[in-house]
């Protein structure tokens, strides 16, 4: 290679920073796929459901978003939280339904994009079919679940 070329290609590297280095002002998140680092959800779930927090801490005062991933075939049973809680399905599908008890004939169907509002101490109940689901959680804290009916 010529040594002008090298000499260039040395200098424009140098000249133009990467996106990498970029540095954020104070209070930015970025977080990109490839970093998520899945984690078993907290015992108050049943068994099988992973979460990664994005923001906050549910367990505080203040905002906080987290995603959760349920399998396939996963209940989890009535419950409610003590303030609204907005989520917005990012893969597969899950139903959500109002009441007491799981009804899996009283649900809705919710798909990828789709939103909706889980009201504070309304009894409500979420279940997966065959292709599980990854959903985002955003919420105030402190959070938490107060079962209706038993927990398996």
């Amino acid at each position: 290679m010529n040594k002008f070329y090298l000499i260039l290609i040395i200098l424009i590297a140098a000249i133009v920073p990467t996106v990498n280095s970029q540095e954020l002002p104070k209070g930015a998140i970025r977080i990109f796929p490839e970093s998520i680092n899945w984690g078993d959800a907290p015992p108050s779930l049943p068994a099988g459901a992973k979460v990664f927090i994005l923001e906050g801490n549910p367990q505080q005062e203040g905002i906080f978003t987290m995603r959760v991933k349920f399998p396939p075939y996963y209940k989890l049973p009535a419950h409610t939280h003590p303030k609204d809680e907005r989520v917005t399905v990012l893969e597969g599908a899950v139903y959500v339904g109002f009441g007491n008890n799981i009804d899996t004939a009283n649900s809705q169907k919710f798909t990828v994009g789709s939103y909706y509002l889980n009201p504070v101490n309304e009894a409500h109940y979420v279940f997966t079919g065959e292709e599980g689901v990854i959903f985002q959680v955003t919420g105030l804290g402190p959070w938490g679940l107060v079962y209706t009916e038993e927990k398996k």
